[in-house]
């Protein structure tokens, strides 16, 4: 049995890791990799022939699992892609929204460093046909639900919170007669997320892939998700008669934070204030997260049972189209705009941030990571003056952050994942999924308890 780390090695992108068993090519994750120097096109370099994989295993959603999907299906992939059924749907409406992200990028003409030309993007890495391709290639399989590969591997999918549908992927393998198991993380979760079930434990294994983007760090557990919001709500739209400007992805995010605003409301925590959630993205998702509402965690299912529709209230609007989204800016009472993208790079929370970020009255709260180079990045820097939509803006806006929306374990939450497995059969721990100062912390805590555990490099292969 041969594991080779082919992506998210010392970096947090574009996770994929190849396991060959008796010559049987088992792909796990096919994920964009944002972190190559060559640009987005340079995903279609698959170091190996997708023609020679007989199958994929998909842990969870997000893009940098599952976006290069598309691209191995276009490239010869043939087999079955295997993972959960809300995976198989959060999946589609994500690499259908990667298209049309592919095409504005594709409308956008830059300039050439010499000559002042204007030169437009590569062609998209695919497209919607390639995209459909794939979704038909989708074999759905329930928690906890033993599936036989073939007669000598077989496949269990833990649930691990995180996103609606992320799970763990453990296969029992029968390897020239003798049995190993080895598990692969995906993303973990954290207990007490708003809608998400808990991480459940994962079975006694001989090997684990863990995922390490927050090895070191630690979530802040002074305050609770409501106190944060209450307070926020209160300053920003009720004792100041301003508006809230919410980033969020629209897929996961989106819905936590919704249902807690939710709560909130429902309880009397605060006078109603007029909610846009601006993504037609997010409302699609939403109608995902109803049809599996058997997996939401106890406490949503609780909620809807007294309640009602946790993603619904009376002062809550889901904008569609473009014109409505626009005319958010005349509305002039107060009111909470909760947009994609998180990061700010791109979709319609520009728009909002072109109109507000001059506002003395706006507060923008920050729910998510925002990477090196981002204008989210920017804002929470403390840029006096940040460039959006072709003008350089002065910010005079309130920037707030908080991380109890992160839906990733923190470095407790993944030292717990590894104490729980049984110590004496767990032979080794490979780190990926993280940048290099998570991953090198995470493992020094390991080691201290007495586990082995490896870094891979890119590439590197593994008999194991």
């Amino acid at each position: 049995m041969k594991l080779t780390i082919h992506g998210a090695a010392r970096q947090v992108t574009g996770s994929m890791h190849l396991l060959e068993v008796a010559g049987y090519k088992i792909l796990i994750d096919c994920g964009l990799d944002y972190e190559k120097d060559r640009g987005i096109q340079s995903n279609e370099n698959f170091p190996f022939n997708p023609e020679d994989i007989d199958v994929v295993i998909l842990t969870h959603a997000h893009i940098d699992h599952s976006g290069n999907l598309p691209t191995l299906v276009r490239l010869g992939f043939e087999g079955q892609i295997l993972c959960t059924p809300p995976t198989a749907d959060l999946a589609e409406l994500l690499l259908m929204d990667s298209v049309s992200l592919f095409y504005q990028k594709m409308q956008k003409p830059r300039k050439h460093r010499r000559g002042g030309k204007h030169h437009h993007h590569a062609q998209p890495l695919y497209l919607q046909k390639h995209v459909m391709d794939t979704v038909d290639r989708f074999v759905t399989i329930g928690f906890n639900r033993p599936f036989r590969i073939n007669e000598n591997i077989e496949l269990t999918l833990i649930p691990v919170g995180h996103l609606l549908g992320a799970a763990a992927a453990v296969l029992k393998i029968n390897d020239n007669g003798e049995e190993k198991t080895i598990a692969f993380t995906g993303d973990i979760g954290r207990k007490n997320y708003p809608v998400l079930v808990d991480p459940q434990a994962l079975p006694p294994v001989d090997y684990l892939v863990s995922e390490s983007t927050y090895g070191g760090r630690h979530h802040t557990t002074e305050r609770t998700i409501e106190e944060v919001l209450v307070e926020t709500i209160d300053k920003a739209c009720i004792k100041e008669p301003g508006r809230l400007i919410i980033p969020a992805f629209s897929i996961g995010r989106t819905q936590a934070l919704v249902y807690s605003l939710n709560k909130i409301f429902s309880k009397g925590l605060l006078p109603r204030v007029k909610v846009f959630v601006d993504s037609p993205l997010a409302a699609r998702s939403t109608e995902t997260f109803r049809k599996y509402h058997n997996l939401l965690n106890e406490d949503a299912q609780s909620f809807y049972n007294f309640q009602g529709d946790e993603f619904e209230f009376d002062n809550l609007t889901y904008i569609e189209n473009l014109k409505d989204s626009r005319q958010i800016s005349n509305y002039f009472e107060p009111c909470i705009i909760i947009s994609s993208a998180g990061m700010l790079e791109g979709g319609r929370i520009q728009d909002h941030l072109f109109y507000n970020i001059q506002n003395y009255y706006c507060t923008i709260l920050f729910i998510g990571y925002c990477a090196k180079g981002t204008l989210g990045y920017r804002l929470l820097r403390g840029d006096p003056v940040v460039h959006i939509k072709d003008r350089d803006l002065a910010v005079y806006a309130t920037i707030k952050q908080t991380d109890l929306f992160s839906a990733h374990g923190d470095h407790n939450d993944l030292m717990n994942t590894v104490k729980q497995l049984d110590k004496e059969k767990l032979r080794e721990v490979f780190l990926v999924h993280g940048d290099p100062e998570s991953m090198e912390a995470f493992e020094e805590a390991l080691m201290e308890e007495g586990y082995a555990t490896t870094i891979p490099e890119k590439g590197q292969t593994y008999v194991l």
